[in-house]
């Protein structure tokens, strides 16, 4: 059984700035997101990583970095990075969807094959990299133990798919920044959610 220890990186200045979707463009962390990168540490002190696993981009390599006690042989995983949101990337949903209302609401009501922001991935791609990332894992690591940061849309958007869910309705799992989410694959795949955006 392969336990996979899940965290969304540290908090952005985008996330701080009304939460402007930062998607595929590299944002670094805030001050608050260092913090919350060390307080993620401090929870996950005792457990044994077989392996760490993060997305390219600066907030999930420095989260990823701080939260494993800065370990040297991080594997940086491109099948992680956050989806492409298109010309969502840096504006708020509230800027967005002034602009182009109907965009989102072909995206919200069908984002596995409508194009975030017009031009950015379906979330039928994002799953399906992110699913071929995870199986990879399970024959890698088949009784092993993980840490995998990577970021708020693909994360759900895996697990939303995982638990059987519509992935329109992904944005029903809460992952806040540095959170850390649990869950196990047996050696057919089988999914099961243990903890769900703890801090404690």
């Amino acid at each position: 059984m392969l336990h996979v220890y899940l965290l969304r990186h540290g908090e952005t200045s985008w996330n701080a700035d009304g939460n402007r979707y930062c998607g595929a463009t590299d944002i670094g962390l805030t001050q608050k997101g260092l913090e919350q990168a060390h307080l993620a540490a401090a929870l996950l002190k005792g457990v044994q990583f077989d392996a760490v696993y993060t997305s390219p981009l600066q907030r999930a390599h420095r989260t990823a970095a701080i939260a494993s006690g800065n370990r040297a042989d991080i594997i940086v995983e491109q099948r992680l990075i956050e989806a492409s949101f298109g010309e969502w990337e840096g504006k708020t949903r509230a800027e967005f969807i002034a602009e182009n209302p109907a965009l989102w609401n072909a995206w919200a009501q069908e984002p596995d094959y409508v194009r975030a922001g017009g031009t950015g991935e379906t979330a039928v791609e994002v799953v399906t990299r992110v699913d071929d990332f995870f199986n990879e894992l399970i024959t890698k690591h088949p009784n092993g133990t993980v840490l995998v940061v990577a970021h708020n849309t693909v994360n759900r958007f895996y697990m939303a798919w995982k638990l059987g869910m519509p992935l329109k309705n992904y944005r029903q799992i809460v992952q806040e920044n540095s959170s850390v989410t649990l869950f196990s694959l047996d050696s057919r795949g089988e999914f099961s959610l243990l903890k769900l955006n703890c801090r404690s």
